[in-house]
């Protein structure tokens, strides 16, 4: 599903480098990626999704070289194929909470938004524990809960890979239990594979294999 070679990236400004020589993960493989804070998984996590593209190097997603892509053809890969879990939610302000998970269909012609979307979506938010929410604004919402509107609208498309930045950091322990059974379910449903950030090293053993960022080489040199 992954595939990283020879990659080198660094932002416009600032002196942050990361280098990655290989990098992989296998169709339907659940792995978890920790580090210190700076080591560069987040960074990690947007260039997979096209978010940023890399200096140098190649980088594969389902087959296709999303280096290879421009802007747009980026975004409509990443709403169609991969489901993302920000660590800050991404929510928009203005949108109700409803609005804000059915986002990825509205800003692409690559998906169709019709009846059976709206129902996935109403069913993911009773899922999550926020189907009773919907029609709020979010933020109306608490961390917790924007937290699980971002995790439905990921979960909303259906997608191959799952990235997942921090997915339950914001929330209190049963709900991380809850809401993690219902990420791991969703994968194996869609036969998808899942590629998490975590700082929290009680989940490490739910995961298929771990890999520690400080594999690579990232730094401020």
């Amino acid at each position: 599903m992954i595939e990283v070679r020879d990659l080198h990236f660094h932002y416009p400004q600032g002196e942050f480098r990361l280098e990655i020589p290989e990098f992989s993960v296998a169709v339907g493989e659940r792995v978890a990626v920790i580090g210190p804070s700076g080591s560069g998984k987040t960074t990690l996590l947007n260039l997979i999704a096209g978010i940023f593209t890399p200096i140098t190097g190649s980088l594969m997603v389902n087959g296709v070289g999303v280096h290879e892509f421009g802007d747009r053809e980026r975004r409509d890969f990443r709403i169609t194929t991969i489901g993302f879990v920000f660590q800050d939610f991404e929510l928009l302000d203005y949108l109700n909470v409803l609005d804000n998970i059915l986002h990825p269909y509205r800003i692409t012609g690559a998906l169709t938004l019709d009846k059976t979307v709206r129902e996935r979506a109403e069913r993911l938010a009773g899922e999550m524990g926020i189907g009773g929410m919907l029609r709020r604004r979010s933020t109306d919402l608490s961390q917790g809960e924007k937290q699980r509107a971002a995790i439905c609208r990921a979960l909303l498309t259906q997608p191959k890979l799952l990235l997942a930045d921090e997915a339950t950091g914001n929330l209190d322990p049963s709900n991380k239990t809850r809401i993690l059974d219902l990420l791991f379910r969703s994968v194996a449903e869609h036969e998808a594979t899942f590629l998490a950030v975590t700082h929290d090293y009680e989940l490490l053993p739910r995961f298929d294999r771990v890999v520690d960022f400080r594999g690579f080489r990232a730094d401020t040199a």
